[in-house]
């Protein structure tokens, strides 16, 4: 097998990875909020919505500290520890404690930022500038197969239960946690990348470690110390640099829909009375749909990064319009009090009689919009930050994750309106801000091209 064969083969196990994991991991967060409502235990008080707030706020935290993780024990094991660390999490739920629920919240959060950033590592030293929008669909279209398998079971399990019993909860989560475990042993199966430099040059630069591009696994040497040092001083100059300045926005708005897609809508499915006994297995219908347009759109999307002559542009706009319609249908079809009723339900009603058809409809649109988002998005970062991809996705995750813990914390408060309001503001600004940052490639690119003239 040749080096490009060996490293899309590396991207597709990536990939593989992912799906084990998050087929147990956002089907857990899907379904969380109405599990704890149906949860009767005078040893238990916890939030679905808390625990996602509290997850990601960690985790925004966390992304300051974990380019100096993965510089010290390399992307990989990065990846197996916290893939066990979200298996811990989801197990816990077996049988859930407010105490361990909280503690296993903090503990996935830190998990989560080593896991993101080796993963964006990895991803770019699997790439090439020619390969890395490929690269990046790739890996998006396998991770969103998470949302169909994870969610099918759901529907499957749950079908016609009005209330969710102990046998349930513990049979489900079980499943899961062994899923879990699957996706973490799995990138043992990577292997390292062929160097792009003469066999000498690869010999000293895997000897100094000195490039990133060349090792996907960074080897323990004695300045350990001082590379996770400048690892964490790389990440806070590369935070306030134009570039990132004007992606943060738009990965901000990543942030607010992730939550609203992965945590709220499903729960205000399940709340909605008028859908019938049915209510709660529309959450894993909701989920099956969202994943079949996050597949359909890393599929398509990063297919064309390939061949895409008008650049990134055109796809995020096509996210935005997406989901300024779902955003609507949403509103007319969903009760505003949906994300905060009680286990019985919600009895309001929108502005038209609730339809399953527009709920799944509106569930397909979030998964296609978010998947137009995050894979150009991916692809900018991963292109305008190749020397310094580790960082640079720390960075990402930073400004995606603090914005999801906020929007999970509001999400206790706010009606829906309010929240698809939030979302619309900052998905225009978003978009726009997008459109400078793709400006601002397309010049330095042509620029680079004169100059090579």
């Amino acid at each position: 097998m040749g080096p490009e064969g060996k490293t899309l083969l590396n991207i597709i196990i990536l990939g593989f990875g992912f799906m084990f994991m998050f087929t147990a991991f956002q089907t857990c967060g899907n379904i969380e909020q109405t599990v704890i409502k149906s949860f009767n235990s005078t040893e238990f008080h916890g939030s679905g919505y808390t625990s996602m707030a509290i997850i990601y706020g960690v985790f925004s935290a966390s992304n300051l500290i974990a380019p100096s993780v993965v510089a010290v024990i390399g992307p990989q094991l990065s990846m197996f520890f916290s893939g066990l660390v979200y298996s811990g999490y989801i197990a816990m739920f077996i049988h859930p404690y407010t105490w361990s629920f909280y503690t296993a919240s903090v503990v996935v959060g830190i998990a989560a930022a080593i896991l993101w950033t080796a993963q964006g590592n990895l991803l770019t030293i699997n790439s090439t500038d020619a390969t890395i929008g490929r690269n990046s669909g790739i890996f998006w279209a396998l991770l969103q197969f998470s949302l169909f398998f994870g969610n099918m079971y759901i529907y499957f399990a749950w079908h016609g239960h009005v209330h969710i019993s102990d046998k349930d909860r513990q049979t489900v989560f079980i499943s899961l946690t062994v899923i879990s475990l699957v996706g973490s042993f799995l990138f043992f199966l990577i292997q390292k990348p062929e160097p792009e430099a003469t066999p000498s040059e690869a010999s000293e630069s895997l000897l100094q470690t000195e490039s990133t591009e060349s090792a996907p696994i960074i080897i323990a040497t004695p300045g350990l110390g001082s590379q996770a040092l400048d690892a964490f001083k790389k990440a806070l100059q590369l935070s306030v640099t134009k570039e990132m300045l004007l992606l943060s926005i738009s990965i901000a708005y990543t942030g607010l829909e992730l939550t609203f897609y992965s945590g709220v809508y499903g729960t205000c499915i399940g709340a909605m009375t008028q859908f019938g006994n049915d209510a709660k297995s529309l959450i894993g219908l909701s989920g099956i749909f969202i994943g079949l347009g996050e597949i359909l759109g890393g599929g398509v999307f990063g297919m064309l990064n390939k061949c895409n002559r008008f650049g990134r542009n055109p796809v995020v706009l096509l996210g935005l319009i997406t989901h300024f319609v779902a955003f609507y249908l949403i509103f007319l079809n969903i009760a505003s009090d949906a994300p905060i009723a009680p286990e019985e339900g919600t009895h309001l009603q929108a502005y038209f009689t609730p339809s399953v058809e527009v709920a799944l409809l509106c569930s397909f649109l979030l998964g296609l919009g978010d998947s137009c988002f995050n894979t150009q998005l991916l692809s900018i970062v991963g292109f305008m930050f190749r020397e310094d991809s580790a960082p640079a996705f720390a960075v990402f995750k930073f400004v995606q994750s603090i914005t999801a813990a906020l929007a999970f914390f509001y999400s206790n408060y706010l009606l829906l309106h309010w929240q698809l309001l939030i979302m619309v503001v900052v998905g225009f600004l978003g978009t726009l801000s997008f459109f400078v940052a793709e400006w601002v490639v397309v010049s330095s690119r042509r620029d680079t091209d004169y100059d090579n003239i």
